[in-house]
């Protein structure tokens, strides 16, 4: 059986109310659906992969359940702020010190390989699976697992340090 290939543009004229109606159904809102559908052909367009006809909608539900399912374990961490919680008295001092801690991190964050940044970063701020990360860098499941956990320990040490040189 010959399999046709379809252009990006046919492709989305094609699919588009289908994986809004299916995203819909997945989530119940109008606005994460619309969210849900874009990203899922904002990863189609980004992929470069020639689309094959006869696997294309399998192939768009699969992209736009994954998005679903990654934003709803996101939303499981998070957590609602308590409106009745009073202002700690950060003021202008904590305030300072919180940006001084974060240039810390950043540098820190910098003396990192990139490629072991980058898992951590993917692990840690976007939440991807050990699976996508080693996906995205084009190495082993057991190569991402060392990244992170090195970039983990590097960054306790350089910390541990940091403390070390502030209070000798």
């Amino acid at each position: 059986m010959k399999q046709e290939l379809i252009s990006f543009r046919t492709l989305y004229h094609r699919y588009a109310d289908d994986v809004h109606r299916f995203a819909y159904w997945l989530c119940g809102d109008s606005d994460d659906a619309k969210d849900l559908a874009s990203e899922t052909f904002v990863r189609v367009w980004t992929a470069g992969k020639k689309i094959q006809a006869n696997t294309v909608k399998a192939y768009l539900f699969t992209i736009t359940r994954n998005l679903f399912l990654q934003r709803e374990r996101r939303r499981k961490r998070q957590t609602k702020l308590d409106m009745e919680v009073l202002d700690d008295g950060h003021g202008p001092h904590g305030i300072a010190e919180d940006r001084s801690e974060l240039s810390a991190v950043f540098e820190a964050m910098r003396q990192l390989p990139e490629s072991d940044r980058a898992a951590l970063i993917m692990r840690a701020r976007d939440g991807m699976s050990y699976q996508e990360i080693a996906s995205v860098l084009d190495v082993s499941l057991a190569s991402v697992k060392v990244k992170i956990h090195r970039a983990r320990v590097r960054l306790s040490l350089i910390r541990a340090n940091e403390e070390k040189h502030y209070e000798g």
